[in-house]
């Protein structure tokens, strides 16, 4: 090419993109900048060796934790059911696995990683959200996730509505000790019911101010919605994902709404990148929509070591 032609040809691309800006952006392909993983994946390791185990996170590359509870913290009642499903579990930790919050902050220092999210139930988040608060400032996590509506308050559309109501006052609550309060969504609540979906009134009735929604893929799916539809349908409401893949597409058998129905789902889930779900799809998605956490969970898998990191390295080489 003469020069003089190289230098025009420089100086339109030069105008072009001064013009247009996001050309360098839209053209350009990035990745997640950060992955995270639900504690939920490896119970048994981390009740048998805790700072092992936050070690092998580190080394796999996870650089972001969601915790769960109950926490020393929580109601007694919830407490009281966790040990009640022990023999079922294969497991009895939570929280912060026989630590105290000084030492769990310590060792994900030690090992360079944040706790940005936990679990734990609605009654604890109502009624003791200052203690929720301190754990908070203890640990460093932004936002406290409601894993599960209590299966009798979601009966009816009316009960979702009330649901709504209380959400937006848990929502407060959280707000006013530096928190932000984030729904889990499962996999009822996606079906029409009495001609409107539950889960649409939620979204559409609460103070997206107050409460920020974390999309679970696999429960989505299962419960016959699209993650893509609703992280579309409305942008900036969904900050949090778990991600998990699925052997092949399959249904819940009933409205998804029971334990047991979630159980019967467990052996269809599947490392990261190797079901049938289109990850790359959901996860561009959800970036454009304005998830900032995206979460490993992987159900009572039965290699955590293995399986965990196969999830990483697939969803770090995913270009977006």
């Amino acid at each position: 090419m003469k020069r003089r032609s190289f230098l025009k040809n420089t100086s339109t691309a030069a105008t072009a993109l001064t013009l247009f800006p996001g050309l360098i952006t839209s053209c350009a392909s990035k990745n997640i900048s950060t992955i995270g993983v639900q504690l939920f994946s490896l119970p048994k390791l981390l009740e048998n060796d805790f700072r092992g185990s936050i070690k092998l996170l580190a080394k796999m590359g996870y650089r972001e934790i969601e915790m769960f509870g109950p926490f020393p913290f929580s109601v007694d009642s919830v407490k009281e059911g966790w040990r009640a499903l022990e023999p079922q579990l294969g497991f009895s930790g939570s929280g912060y696995f026989g630590h105290s919050p000084k030492e769990v902050k310590a060792i994900l220092n030690e090992f360079g990683i944040k706790a940005t999210s936990t679990h734990t139930d609605m009654e604890t988040m109502q009624t003791r959200m200052p203690l929720l608060g301190e754990a908070a400032d203890q640990l460093g996590f932004e936002y406290v996730g409601l894993p599960a509506i209590p299966e009798e308050k979601r009966k009816t559309l009316d009960d979702y509505k009330r649901v709504a109501e209380e959400f937006n006052k848990i929502g407060e609550q959280a707000k006013e000790v530096g928190l932000k309060f984030a729904y889990h969504n499962h996999g009822y609540g996606l079906q029409e019911m009495d001609g409107q979906i539950p889960l649409n009134i939620l979204l559409e009735e609460i103070d997206p101010s107050l409460v920020f929604f974390e999309m679970d893929i696999y429960w989505t799916i299962a419960g016959g919605a699209d993650p893509v539809h609703y992280f579309e349908s409305y942008p900036g409401r969904y900050q949090l994902m778990h991600i998990k893949d699925m052997k092949e597409k399959a249904r819940f058998s009933g409205d998804g709404g029971s334990p047991s129905q979630w159980v019967e789902l467990f052996p269809y889930m599947s490392t990261v990148g190797t079901g049938v779900l289109d990850i790359p799809a959901i996860i561009s998605a959800a970036e454009k929509s304005g998830v900032k956490h995206f979460y490993v969970e992987q159900d009572f898998v039965q290699n955590p070591k293995v399986a965990l990191k196969e999830s990483f390295d697939y969803l770090k080489a995913i270009k977006l």
